[in-house]
């Protein structure tokens, strides 16, 4: 297997587990939480979506799917589009609520924009700098595994919240 070819199998792993969190859920069950500070499922899922999609369209230029695609107007959230999640208030998390074909939908379109852009990628593209604001400069390969690595534990807990969910009724 070569470069390309092990991102490609990483991000459809984190595609099968939010598969796997969100369908089937309600609504409520979507945007229900642990307790009053704890995120939702449709808020991880949509968090853990705009980081790859803000991240990865950095590392490689090219637009957001978010913005270019229409999804920020579809999901009609109550902050700047710009937003991806980082720092939000308990009121914020709790304005995240989507039923279960949005999530899936942008999320299934990130994936795909994702898959386009990781297909190429060879070894020596991995070294290549992204990020100059970080000592070291973070390259595209250390970029792709922290959107990796954050992705996989938040597609974790929306699994776990699910099941939290499920279990107590909604």
């Amino acid at each position: 297997m070569n470069s390309a070819g092990l991102l490609v199998d990483a991000f459809g792993r984190i595609r099968e587990v939010v598969h796997e969190a969100v369908e089937g859920l309600a609504d409520e069950e979507l945007a229900a939480r642990v307790d009053p500070d704890a995120n939702s499922v449709a808020w991880l899922v949509w968090h853990l979506t705009r980081v790859q999609d803000d991240h990865l369209a950095d590392a490689f230029g090219t637009d957001q799917v978010w913005t270019s695609d229409g999804w920020a107007d579809r999901f009609g959230l109550p902050f700047p589009k710009g937003a991806t999640g980082y720092g939000q208030t308990r009121a914020q998390v709790a304005a995240v609520r989507a039923p279960a074909e949005l999530l899936l939908g942008y999320h299934d379109a990130v994936h795909a924009r994702t898959e386009e852009l990781i297909r190429g990628v060879t070894n020596a593209d991995l070294d290549r700098v992204v990020d100059t604001r970080w000592d070291p400069p973070v390259t595209l390969g250390v970029r792709l595994m922290s959107v990796i690595a954050d992705d996989l534990q938040h597609a974790g807990q929306a699994a776990y919240a699910r099941g939290v969910v499920e279990r107590r009724g909604g």
